[in-house]
Parts: C-alpha cells; sequence; structure tokens
C-alpha cells in the first residue's frame, strides 16, 4: 500500500510545481507591455528553476529551488509623451514573449493534466483493489 501512496505523493508535488510554472507564466503575461523609466527598473519574465528530490531509493520527485528573472535585455523605445519617459524620452518595455508565454502556459496546463489523470488512475486502481477484498 506505500507504493500507492507514494505515487500520490509524486503526482502531488509535480501538480504543486507545475502550478508554480502557471503563476509565474500568469505574472510573466500580466506584465508584458509594461513599461519602465530606465532598463534596470523594466520587468524582465521570471521563471521557475526545478530541482530534482530523492526521497527513497528509486523515489525521486520534483521541488522549486528558486524563481529567477531571464537575462533577456527589455526593449527601449522612445515615447516622450510617457510620463515615465526619462530625460531623453525613452521608455522600456518588458522583456516578455508572449506567445512563448503562452505556448509555456499551454505546455503547463498539460503536464498538470497528466499528473492530475495519473492521481485519478491510481485512485481507481487502490479501490479496485480494495473490492477485490470484499
Amino acid at each position: 500500500m506505500a507504493n500507492n501512496l507514494s505515487v500520490f505523493d509524486i503526482a502531488g508535488r509535480a501538480m504543486s510545481a507545475q502550478m508554480m510554472r502557471l503563476n509565474t507564466t500568469a505574472s510573466n503575461l500580466a506584465n508584458a507591455g509594461a513599461v519602465a523609466g530606465s532598463k534596470e527598473e523594466a520587468f524582465r519574465s521570471i521563471k521557475p528553476v526545478f530541482k530534482s528530490v530523492t526521497d527513497a531509493p528509486g523515489i525521486a520527485t520534483v521541488k522549486v529551488d528558486s524563481v529567477v528573472a531571464t537575462k533577456i535585455d527589455p526593449t527601449k523605445r522612445h515615447d516622450p509623451s510617457n510620463p515615465k519617459a526619462d530625460k531623453d524620452g525613452n521608455v522600456w518595455e518588458a522583456a516578455v514573449d508572449q506567445a512563448q508565454e503562452l505556448v509555456e502556459m499551454m505546455e503547463t496546463s498539460r503536464q498538470y493534466q497528466n499528473n492530475v489523470q495519473v492521481m485519478q488512475t491510481a485512485k481507481t486502481l487502490t479501490l479496485d483493489t480494495l473490492r477485490l477484498g470484499k
């Protein structure tokens, strides 16, 4: 029975990691198009860094090790009418590739759903096994 419980634990941790990935993607999309008065202040997309964790021999799970900003530079745009423009009339747009973020969101959603299916299958098999004993 312990192996069945470990399936739930592994899938649950994977779902938590995918949820963090989905949250960072949503944050990136929410900040897309934001402007700042300097290159340093401009938003850069963020990504979670995952780490494999071995809790027992032969059983590995995943956890979020950190969340890092990408090294992509923001885009400088001349917009002297913008209140955030610097003395030269430039603003910096967030370094977020919206198309890439949407693809990331779809992939993350699919991986999350795969783990939901793993949990559902494990639950069904566990219940079927218990019914055999009746």
